[in-house]
């Protein structure tokens, strides 16, 4: 009888994996049919205005009905996009029918495990020599299940919840953080900077309400011979005064939450723990980045000195170190258009770098635009993608972190850059400032982690594309990057999000303009502000009267002493 119903089992999830494999494959079919020219062409609305210089040169603004050249430029930019969509769809099928062959192989192995275990289980032995257990599971499955309990319950014996651990200081303390049925009273603040917050993100909601929901549940489960002949209490949300809750991230969470008891003095007070498992390995494999070029995107308007310090950095890192970089430079307007063109051609001729494309737009800077315009000029096929500006520096280790984090049709990468802090409030005055190289070090008093900005990124051409890429009705500062992030995370694309250790933005005098809409505006001057120095160093600066006048009255005592 167990024997039938295993097999019927594995039966029956063979067949739905065999029915979802050809969904899959008729899919396909279906989205690389080939579409109309009619259709195509009402869809690939031109784009008049733009013009576009490469490899150094200059365009100016087209005006006018777009002609034949137009549409079959939009036509092949629209095949290009079909051909990528087709690749991302064949890898996919390929994966599944990898993962499909790999589960069939394993429904297999399961299958003839119950097959031998029934065999002789006629006789009453499970294939280990015991007996079978329940489900028929034999000795080795339930003494995993017991190695994992007896792991899960040593994490609780390792943790700090019935006894302190000895600490070598205070920064070793592992602190609490208080919560409510509505608020979290938190030390630690993320992104929101608040110290008390409805939790935005779902799992520590999630966590919180199961924490919730098992100490109620232990609550109101009687215990035996515990409540007889007494009228017990039924515990509910609103019986819930505060909770505190800590991570101990090798070992697990430990949740205290206090009840309201049956008196007005009395309490009831419930200690969970949520023990972490051992490690899984998940995947084992071989990245192979040595031809994985980066077409680095850089939007530019005048500040041609800064352009020629970002070079700089950029002939060393880009081309002696790494070697597989192409250089976008999209730049606005006519100003400063030739120091810039002149800046990449020497290089050019220098070091012998032929890898860069210098566009121009004869129009309003915009961040989103200049980037958009750079991604959907390269005709190179898919190719990843570093948003970049013309103050940031980053070293070669970053390049590699950059291809190993972004993947075509799986995930994007969005390091958190450091931000360094205005160097003359860091060292003092300008003789005393160093190299840029010997400025970047990551330290509280030298910059912060600039976890609310997301213009650097990394991401495939075809992701980008894809996803509608910039709004390029925002113009000049900030806005453009929140958007295309929110794009990503409203996908089902995996979007890395972690510090780089490798990626600096350089300070620079911060100008708010007054025509800026008040958001933006507002956006504009917090940056600055958090941008400028550390909290002590600004009040340090705010007290430097105070501070004075304490240091002029020391003098005369200093005096006095030495007398003595």
């Amino acid at each position: 009888m167990l024997r039938r119903g295993l097999l019927a089992w594995v039966s029956r999830v063979g067949v739905l994996l065999v029915l979802v494999c050809c969904s899959l494959s008729l899919l396909y079919v279906m989205t690389c049919s080939p579409h109309s020219e009619d259709n195509l062409v009402s869809h690939a609305l031109p784009r008049p205005g733009l013009g576009v210089g490469a490899a150094g040169g200059t365009g100016g603004s087209q005006s006018g009905p777009p002609g034949r050249e137009d549409y079959q430029a939009m036509l092949a930019e629209r095949e290009e996009q079909h051909k990528l969509h087709m690749a991302s769809l064949k890898k996919q099928i390929a994966q599944l029918k990898e993962a499909l062959q790999e589960r069939s192989e394993q429904l297999k192995g399961v299958q003839e495990t119950m097959e031998r275990a029934a065999g002789r289980g006629q006789d009453g032995q499970s294939p280990g020599g015991g007996a079978l257990g329940e489900g028929g599971q034999g000795p080795g499955a339930d003494r995993s299940h017991t190695d994992l309990q007896e792991f899960l319950r040593s994490q609780l014996g390792r943790a700090e919840v019935h006894q302190g651990t000895r600490l070598p200081n205070e920064y070793a303390v592992v602190p609490f953080e208080s919560f409510t049925l509505q608020r979290v009273y938190q030390l630690e603040m993320g992104l929101t900077r608040h110290p008390e917050e409805k939790p935005v993100r779902k799992d520590r909601r999630d966590e919180l309400s199961e924490a919730l929901e098992t100490a109620l549940r232990s609550l109101n489960t009687p215990r035996d011979g515990a409540n007889k002949g007494r009228n017990t209490k039924v515990y509910s949300p609103s019986d819930f005064i505060e909770g505190i809750a800590r991570t101990e991230k090798d070992k697990g969470t430990l949740y205290e939450l206090t009840f309201k008891g049956d008196q007005s003095r009395e309490f009831r007070k419930l200690v969970l723990f949520r023990p972490f498992g051992p490690l899984m390995k998940v995947k084992n494999e071989r990245v192979d980045t040595a031809n994985v070029p980066i077409n680095i995107i850089v939007p530019l308007s005048q500040r041609a000195d800064k352009f020629r310090h970002f070079m700089h950095n950029f002939r060393e890192v880009c081309v002696r170190q790494d070697g597989r970089v192409h250089l976008t430079v999209v730049y606005f307007g006519k100003d400063q258009m030739n120091e810039v063109r002149s800046t990449l051609e020497n290089t050019s001729r220098e070091i012998n770098f032929k890898n860069f494309s210098l566009l121009q737009l004869n129009e309003e800077f915009s961040r989103g635009r200049g980037l958009d315009v750079g991604a959907r000029a390269w005709k190179g096929g898919n190719v990843l993608l570093f948003f970049c500006d013309v103050d940031i520096y980053f070293t070669a280790d970053f390049l590699n972190t950059c291809r190993l984090n972004a993947q075509p049709g799986k995930k994007v990468f969005y390091p958190v850059l450091f931000s360094q802090y205005n160097p003359t409030l860091i060292y003092g005055n300008h003789d005393h400032i160093p190299p840029v190289e010997q400025q970047l070090v990551i330290k509280k008093d030298t910059g912060l982690w600039r976890d609310f900005g997301f213009g650097m990124t990394c991401q495939y051409r075809s992701d980008f594309i894809n996803i509608g890429g910039f709004d390029v009705d925002i113009k000049g500062w900030g806005g453009e990057d929140v958007h295309l992030y929110r794009k990503y995370l409203h996908s089902n694309l995996l979007v890395v999000r972690s510090p780089s250790r490798g990626l600096f933005h350089l300070w620079h005098e911060k100008r708010c303009a007054d025509e800026l809409p008040p958001e933006q505006y507002r956006m504009c001057m917090q940056s600055k502000a958090m941008n400028e120095a550390s909290h002590g160093q600004l009040g340090m600066l705010f007290f430097r009267h105070e501070i004075e006048a304490h240091l002029r009255k020391q003098k005369p005592q200093r005096s006095i002493a030495k007398k003595t």
